[in-house]
């Protein structure tokens, strides 16, 4: 990807839907900033800290937002989640694409404040499949499960409001689809207008997933 005309790009799924694996096969031989996020989640085993997420303390976090210290931010499952500022606007001067992985709460005010940011959303193949996904992992309870699940359906059902949507049923396509995207999203590769949510083709995949919970 050429890197002299630097994009922001955001990149939002639900919890569960593989995004971090997509991404991780994508951009492997890529020079992109990814941003790390901070929460006041608490780490999970899988979690490095400073790579999946900046783990702060709410006052910490509090402290960040009254310092205008974010992007944007928002309370999701209970936690703050939020994008610090300075890093993407660093990395974007010193060229280079920034992707922003963040739920759709944070992606609209990133879109409202910056208009010419790119976004994606990656669908699992139905609400129940990312139930299962979400069980397999077995790193939550049954109550944190059931607020996810809840959770993603309306964040499925705000996909149209983004970019482009492409579909994680099948890893290795969806790793093509979303390279299909980001190339069109650079321009070095024609628009990517088959993942537009104003294909009808989209609008249905987009129904197929919240119907088939």
């Amino acid at each position: 990807m050429k890197n002299n005309d630097p994009k922001l790009i955001i990149v939002s799924a639900p919890s569960g839907c593989g995004k971090g694996t997509i991404m991780a096969s994508a951009f492997e031989n890529c020079d992109v900033f990814y941003s790390v996020s901070c929460t006041t989640r608490s780490p999970r085993p899988e979690d490095i800290p400073g790579k999946t997420y900046n783990f702060l303390t709410v006052e910490e976090f509090e402290k960040m937002i009254a310092e205008d210290g974010f992007l944007e931010h928002a309370c999701y499952s209970g936690n703050y989640y939020g994008t610090p500022k300075k890093p993407v606007d660093d990395n974007l001067a010193a060229g280079k694409d920034v992707i922003l992985e963040i739920e759709t709460q944070g992606a609209f005010q990133v879109k409202e404040l910056r208009p010419d940011t790119a976004s994606l959303f990656i669908l699992p193949p139905s609400v129940a499949e990312l139930e299962r996904r979400l069980r397999k992992r077995g790193t939550e309870d049954e109550e944190t499960i059931a607020k996810r699940v809840s959770q993603a359906a309306g964040e499925i059902a705000q996909a149209d409001k983004y970019d482009y949507v492409i579909m994680n049923a099948d890893i290795d396509k969806a790793v093509e689809d979303f390279l299909a995207v980001i190339n069109g999203i650079k321009g070095v590769a024609g628009p990517a207008t088959q993942f537009s949510p104003e294909n009808e083709n989209i609008k249905e995949m987009i129904r197929e997933v919240l119907e088939n919970a």
